[in-house]
Formats: C-alpha cells, sequence, structure tokens
C-alpha cells in the first residue's frame, strides 16, 4: 500500500484537533504542526493501542487516539465527525470487544489496513475472580446467578464477546500485540518497514525486561490474593501466579451485589488482604467503602487505559512499574 501523501492546513488541523482526537507525538511537534506530507496516518483506539503505534511507527507514523487522556474508554461514543476522520486515515489499531462504538465504526470503515489486537494473542474468559487461585471456588461461596447483573438485569460479565479485552496488563501478551502490531506496519508501509521492524524489536525487549521485574519483584510474598474494584488484571493475575477478587466484573460502572461485599470482606480476613485497589478514571467510592467496613486500606492499581495528570507515571512502562510497587506492598513482598 502506498502511503497517501497529502497536505492539511493549520486550520483544518486545529478543526480535526476539536473533533475530540488526542494526537500523540510519534511525528515530531513540526510535522504534526504542518501536516506534513509522507507520514503513514494511524488511528488508534486508545491508549494502549497508541502507545504500540508510537512506539513502533517512531518518526514515520502520525497517530490520533479516538479516546481522550482522562476519558473512560468503555463509555466511548465515535462521533459522526470522528467516524469521517478515520476514513481519512491510512490504518486503524484497535481491541474489539472493549469499544463497541469503535468496532462497529471501523467495521464499516473503507479504511485499508484494519488491525484488531484480539486477533494477535490469545483472549481467555475472566470474571470477578481470575488467576490461578482456585481454591477460592472451594472455600468462599460465589456471587449468586445475579450478581453482576445491575437494576436492569444486565449481564456485565459478558460484555465482552470472545473473552477478557485487557491483554495489555500482561507484558507477555502485550509483546505478541506488538509483534503482530509491527508486521502490519510492514506490510501496509513497506517503504519504511526495516524501521518498524527494528522498532519492534525493541518495544518487544523492553516488554521482556517489564516481565522480568514482575516476576523478580512478586517472587516473594505473603499472599497470592488482591482486591480490585474492576476485574482489569486477570490476565496479569494469571502471568504472575495471583488471584484477582474483583469487586465488580469486567465493567467499571457496575455496582457490586450485597453477596458479593460479604464474600469479599471473608476472603479479606481469609487471605491476609491488606489493600483495596481502585483506578484513576472510576470512582473510588465503592473501594473505600469496603476498605472502611473492613478496616484495609486503599491504593490505586492502574489499568493503564489511559495517561492523565494522575497517573504515576507518563508513559505504559511507567505506570506498570509503579504498579508493581504498589502491588509488592500489598501483597508483602520482600
Amino acid at each position: 500500500m502506498n502511503v497517501r501523501r497529502r497536505h492539511i492546513s493549520a486550520v483544518a488541523l486545529t478543526a480535526v484537533a476539536a473533533l475530540g482526537f488526542g494526537t500523540l507525538t510519534a511525528c515530531s511537534s513540526d510535522s504534526a504542526a504542518a501536516g506534513d506530507t509522507g507520514t503513514f496516518d494511524v488511528v488508534a483506539s486508545f491508549y494502549p493501542m497508541a502507545f504500540l503505534a508510537e512506539r513502533i511507527g517512531g518518526d514515520h507514523v502520525h497517530v490520533t487516539s479516538l479516546t481522550q487522556p482522562g476519558q473512560e474508554p468503555h463509555d466511548l461514543e465515535i462521533s459522526a465527525k470522528q467516524t469521517a476522520q478515520l476514513e481519512e486515515s491510512d490504518a486503524a489499531l484497535y481491541l474489539k470487544g472493549l469499544q463497541p462504538s469503535v468496532d462497529d465504526a471501523i467495521g464499516q470503515s473503507p479504511i485499508a489496513t484494519k488491525i484488531d489486537a484480539a486477533e494477535l494473542t490469545a483472549l481467555e474468559e475472566h470474571g470477578t475472580e481470575a488467576g490461578h487461585g482456585e481454591e477460592h471456588g472451594d472455600e468462599h461461596a460465589h456471587e449468586d446467578e445475579h450478581a453482576d447483573e445491575d437494576e436492569h438485569g444486565h449481564d456485565h460479565d459478558h460484555d465482552h464477546e470472545g473473552g477478557d479485552p485487557h491483554i495489555w496488563l500482561d507484558p507477555v501478551k502485550y509483546a505478541e500485540v506488538a509483534e503482530g502490531v509491527g508486521k502490519a506496519f510492514q506490510k501496509a508501509d513497506p517503504d519504511h518497514a526495516a524501521d518498524y521492524r527494528k522498532n519492534t524489536a525493541t518495544l518487544v525487549k523492553d516488554l521482556k525486561a517489564l516481565d522480568q521485574k514482575f516476576r523478580t519483584g512478586l517472587a516473594n510474598r505473603k499472599t497470592d490474593v488482591f482486591v480490585t474494584t474492576h476485574a482489569a488484571f486477570g490476565y496479569l493475575a494469571e502471568r504472575y501466579g495471583l488471584t484477582e477478587e474483583a469487586i465488580s466484573g469486567l465493567d467499571p460502572d457496575t455496582e457490586p451485589s450485597g453477596a458479593r461485599v460479604k464474600e469479599l470482606q471473608q476472603i479479606a480476613k481469609e487471605d491476609g488482604v491488606t489493600t483495596v485497589f481502585y483506578e484513576t478514571l472510576v470512582s473510588d467510592r465503592t473501594a473505600k467503602t469496603l476498605a472502611g467496613d473492613t478496616g484495609l486500606r486503599t491504593d490505586v492499581l492502574d489499568p493503564v487505559e489511559g495517561i492523565t495528570d494522575h497517573s504515576r507515571g507518563e508513559d505504559y512502562f511507567q505506570v506498570m512499574e509503579a504498579n508493581l510497587t504498589a502491588l509488592r506492598t500489598a501483597l508483602g513482598a520482600r
């Protein structure tokens, strides 16, 4: 595919920025401001996809994110203007199953290169409990059959068809996705294939180093169990032999049932849980209520769905290392 080279005025770029696109810094500020010709234009669905595009594409890509910093990606609704902008791009990078409006817009778009991260690694089913700790299924009565339903009877744990989409929180799976994205970029923009290959290799190496930091950092711990507000960390838990107990299901806005709260209180007592984790883009009210009722402390475990001023780091790697520090403290790692 030949990358379309087109001139965009500064006025037009200003208008695009006003449409709700977060423009990342994969190309230089000068070229971004001038609408420089010769860049490979990639629309990414939200931060973890945009981060991959930026790191792999380097100076050859111009990345825009459909999800603004600080916006909860599950809640995103694509506007007609964003759909039009999508159709002007060379490639779309998204994670099918996380943002239905994005899935629909990209599915209907004539865009030539559509990269679905969910097809680049194996997805698994995770609910309110995820990880290696199967013994909890026997020790603790799980929620009743309606525990994850809201007042409309909607089961949020099954919103994500095809499995849990939070693959980027496992550095190993994220590296698999990175390799697939790199190959897609090489095919779509062959003039810069060598650079995409090199950048992908560097990113994968960094992700493997992050994986090793988690393995080493969590090796000696007092407990395997951690409690979170929503079930985003199933892959991370499984990778490092932990058990995630989530207050809600895969949907961060789901209110827990009374039975689930009582169950978590029992789990915390029996398994030496010290901390209830909440996240930066969702209200901490439920976490603080549960912590107050059980005498536990609260802390942030960031699902890295977006970087804001409240994030404990400026990019994926910094926030993930902050997550490791938080987990080490909560699990009593030495």
